[in-house]
């Protein structure tokens, strides 16, 4: 399978980031906490350059806390700043108007020794579709000023959103780069609900995430599913799991669509528990999810 999805909005969003970079003083960079180097857009180096910048790693309450804390530490070695949220609950939003001031201090400092008069540090968040911006502007704001959805690329337009007299933020559209040149990327995205159902092969994105979890979460498996003991294969899994959910086609078959769909849809909304799809040692050398885990015991 190979995952591509660019819409014309999207290549028109980067080029109007480029032109309003020179009144931000601040960027925020929105990461899946679940798949951070996944969910990161590689043109955001380039496009931001030298501006002051603060990771912010949304919908952390999904991801496993423990691989969270590897990529804060990963982001730290970086030079990053690095802080795990989750927009729709609040946690650790508010947080946020502090360190921001704090990475915007030397841009103040420099106005007020000039003379100039005092305004709001000025923010702009960047992220790909479907991470959670539009949850976090209303967070901040604390109202409803953007508009949310469980759907990517729901916001496709820019605006300033005042927060008292301290902040103001710049939203934009999300960002997803042309093409996937690694697709276990693609898969990740996919399975994380980043990319567009009609544009994915359930089977094959499901088939990721359960050889995934039968390497890191089998016992995620195991109490999902109530079975005290898991197969080998990925394939088998996802016939086990039809089998438990009465995913089933004529003649007694097991309908893998079906239980594709299902075992996503579970995943997603964290039935399956706190999950990460990746770590940092992924990006260090790819895994052979599927294999005897005995091989790759940490």
């Amino acid at each position: 399978m190979t995952i591509q999805w660019f819409p014309g909005h999207m290549a028109k969003a980067r080029r109007q980031v480029t032109e309003k970079l020179k009144q931000i003083d601040v960027v925020i960079e929105l990461l899946d906490a679940r798949l951070p180097l996944s969910s990161r857009n590689p043109m955001i180096d380039e496009i931001v350059a030298n501006k002051p910048r603060l990771i912010l790693l949304n919908k952390a309450d999904l991801a496993d806390s423990s691989v969270t804390d590897m990529w804060v530490q990963y982001f730290k070695g970086l030079g990053v700043r690095t802080l795990p949220i989750d927009a729709l609950s609040g946690k650790g939003v508010n947080k946020l108007p502090l360190l921001c001031q704090e990475l915007a201090s030397e841009m103040l400092q420099k106005r007020t020794d000039k003379g100039m008069q005092a305004r709001a540090v000025r923010i702009m968040i960047l992220g790909i579709p479907n991470v959670g911006k539009s949850s976090l502007i209303n967070r901040l704001a604390k109202r409803s000023v953007a508009q949310t959805g469980d759907r990517p690329a729901v916001t496709k337009s820019q605006q300033w959103v005042k927060m008292g007299d301290t902040l103001e933020l710049l939203d934009t559209p999300g960002i997803l780069w042309p093409k996937f040149e690694d697709q276990m990327v693609g898969l990740r995205l996919a399975a994380s609900g980043a990319i567009k159902d009609e544009l994915i092969d359930f089977g094959e994105v499901a088939l990721f995430a359960v050889r995934y979890m039968m390497h890191y979460y089998p016992e995620r498996l195991q109490d999902r599913f109530k079975v005290s003991e898991l197969p080998e294969d990925g394939v088998e899994m996802l016939e086990m799991i039809g089998k438990k959910r009465g995913c089933m086609a004529s003649g007694g078959h097991i309908d893998y669509d079906k239980a594709a769909e299902l075992f996503l849809r579970e995943l997603r909304s964290g039935k399956l528990g706190e999950v990460s799809l990746e770590r940092p040692l992924d990006w260090e050398m790819e895994v052979p999810i599927g294999k005897p885990r005995s091989i790759y015991d940490e």
